[in-house]
């Protein structure tokens, strides 16, 4: 394949969207968020720590404090691609990190505070 055709493919494919987590090993805290495009999202979410960058203070201080080894960045959850081109996944997006913060909840898992909002 040239670079044209590699390229256009790789902007055709559907990137998974979905719930994932930052999980601190150490002391067992979490981020939670969703997005559209999970490879990129959790791309983001090391880049933003490694860069002193990252909008969670105390999930950026504990990654200053513990080191990138203390980290495991996870999917938890992938939606179902939809065949509707105009389908938008916000709601199930939404609804599925929902789930995921009750369940982790109710294991008492302790949340990093923007897992509130991502």
């Amino acid at each position: 394949m040239d670079r044209k055709a590699l390229v256009r493919q790789y902007e055709e494919t559907p990137r998974p969207a979905g719930v994932f987590r930052v999980l601190n090993t150490k002391i067992g805290r979490v981020l939670l968020g969703s997005s559209t495009d999970l490879p990129g999202m959790l791309n983001r979410q090391r880049f933003q720590l490694e860069n002193n960058l990252h909008p969670d203070k105390e999930l950026q201080r504990d990654w200053k404090e513990l080191g990138p080894a203390a980290f495991t960045f996870d999917v938890l959850d992938v939606l179902k691609p939809s065949d509707d081109p105009s389908y938008d996944p916000s709601e199930d997006l939404q609804a599925l990190k929902g789930l995921w913060l009750e369940k982790l909840t109710a294991a008492g898992v302790s949340l990093y505070r923007r897992s509130h909002l991502l």
